[in-house]
């Protein structure tokens, strides 16, 4: 007597989602070489193991913003678009004028 399990336990889900989170999210998992279908699984068992959604995560230094970082310090040291300092009412004058 021969006993067959089938092991295609595999389903579709259909989402809908940003089509630039969707490339952005390829093209990572592409970099890293797992399938993006892999990630999300991932995530789906997270989500059933904890029972727990994470919206917000620590943020990652990108090159973008080491770039704003760099220019604001150069600004900083040259006093190139600096204002200030102020006390409390300069300060919230100066704000209520732009």
């Amino acid at each position: 007597m021969y006993i067959i399990v089938s092991m295609n336990t595999k389903t579709v889900i259909n989402i809908k989602a940003d089509k630039a989170v969707k490339k952005q999210a390829q093209h990572i998992a592409e970099r890293l070489g797992v399938p993006l279908s892999s990630i999300i699984n991932s995530f789906l068992k997270q989500f059933i193991r904890t029972e727990e959604v994470t919206f917000s995560i620590v943020p990652k230094m990108t090159s973008e913003l080491e770039a704003v970082i760099s220019e604001i310090e150069r600004d900083r040291k040259t006093g190139k678009n600096i204002s200030g300092p102020f006390t409390v009412e300069r300060a919230i004058a100066r704000l209520s004028s732009l």
